[in-house]
C-alpha cells in the first residue's frame, strides 16, 4: 500500500515572477498526483501537500532545487490514505494560485522581505529556547496565539491571550486598537501552527511598537515534535485537511468543549446548513446540530 505523507511549507523571499512559480507548481504536482493548496505572492510561498512517499520526495527534491525555497522549513506528518494513484486522501483537490499575501493579514503594503526572510519580525525562539525564556522570566512571558480563536479552543499553550478573531484580518484592526498595549513591555512570544502567520504578525506587532516580541520558530508543529505534550502545550493542534486536528502522543489533553452539548471534545465541523459557513467545536453526536444563529431562524 502507498505510504501517505502531507507536508506543510513556506518560505519568504522576494518573487520577481509569481505566476512562473505558480504555473511550475501546479505542473510539478499535477505530474506526482500531489493534492492541497498552495499560495504564491511576490513575497514568497506557503502550502500543504498530501500524497504517496515517493512522490512528496520527488517534489520536494524540486522544490529546494530553485535558490530562494533551497531553505524553506518543510514539515512532515502521516496523511489519512492514499489511492492507488498516490492522491491523498486528506485533499479533495489540488488548488495552486496567485494573491497578494501568502497569509492573509491584509496588510500586504506593510511587510518587508528579502533573501533571509521577513524583515522586523520576532526573535527567533527553538523550542527548547522557549522553555528556557519562560525559566528565566517566569509569569511576565506571555503566549500570543497568532492563530483565528476556533483553533485555539481545542488547543493553545497554557495561560495564552487568544484574541477574539475569526481571521487573521482581524489582527491588524484589534493591534490599532490599543487592546493590547499593556503588553508592550512584557516579552510576548508569537505562536501559530507552522509558524507563517507569526513571521508577519510579529512584525505587525514590532511595527506597533511592542519592544520585546518574539517568534516560535516552526510553529507548534516543531514544538509538539519536541515535547509532545509533556511541555507548556495542552490540547490538540486544529489543522486544515480532512483530518481536522492533529495530537502529539497518546496522552493529549482534550480541551475543546462540545457547542451543543457541553461535553470535551477535539473535533471541529461546519454547521450542517448549507448557506452557513459558521464551523464550530463540535462532539460526533452533536455534529448534526445547526450553530446557533441558524436553529434560532428556524
Amino acid at each position: 500500500m502507498p505510504t501517505p505523507k502531507i507536508v506543510l511549507f513556506y518560505a519568504f523571499a522576494p518573487l520577481p515572477d509569481p505566476e512562473a512559480i505558480r504555473l511550475w507548481q501546479r505542473d510539478l504536482c499535477e505530474a506526482l498526483n500531489l493534492r492541497g493548496r498552495i499560495l504564491i505572492s511576490a513575497h514568497g510561498i506557503n502550502g500543504t501537500l498530501g500524497g504517496d512517499l515517493p512522490a512528496v520526495k520527488k517534489w520536494l527534491r524540486s522544490f529546494r532545487a530553485y535558490a530562494p525555497f533551497r531553505g524553506a522549513d518543510v514539515k512532515w506528518s502521516e496523511g489519512t490514505a492514499v489511492d492507488a494513484e498516490g492522491r491523498s486522501a486528506d485533499f479533495p483537490k489540488l488548488s495552486v494560485k496567485v494573491r497578494d499575501e501568502i497569509v492573509s493579514f491584509g496588510a500586504p503594503d506593510e511587510l518587508r522581505v528579502d533573501e533571509q526572510g521577513v524583515v522586523g519580525g520576532g526573535a527567533r525562539l527553538t523550542p527548547d529556547a522557549l522553555h528556557d525564556l519562560v525559566a528565566e522570566r517566569g509569569d511576565e512571558v506571555v503566549f500570543f496565539d497568532g492563530r483565528n480563536a476556533l483553533e485555539a479552543q481545542i488547543g493553545r499553550f497554557r495561560g495564552a491571550i487568544v484574541p477574539d478573531v475569526e481571521t487573521t484580518r482581524d489582527f491588524v484592526g484589534l493591534l490599532d486598537s490599543g487592546a493590547y498595549d499593556d503588553l508592550k513591555g512584557r516579552p510576548v512570544v508569537t505562536y501559530c501552527t507552522g509558524g507563517i502567520r507569526c513571521e508577519v504578525l510579529s512584525s505587525l506587532m514590532t511595527a506597533r511598537g511592542f519592544g520585546e516580541v518574539y517568534q516560535l520558530e516552526g510553529g507548534i508543529v516543531r514544538y509538539g515534535e519536541r515535547f509532545g505534550d509533556d511541555g507548556l502545550w495542552d490540547g490538540s493542534l486544529y489543522v486544515f485537511d480532512g483530518r481536522g486536528s492533529v495530537d502529539f502522543s497518546d496522552h493529549a489533553a482534550v480541551i475543546g468543549v462540545c457547542a451543543g452539548c457541553g461535553t470535551a471534545t477535539n473535533r471541529t465541523a461546519n454547521c450542517p446548513d448549507p448557506s452557513c459557513r459558521h464551523q464550530a467545536v463540535v462532539c460526533a453526536e452533536c455534529v448534526a446540530v445547526p450553530c446557533q444563529e441558524h436553529a434560532d431562524a428556524a
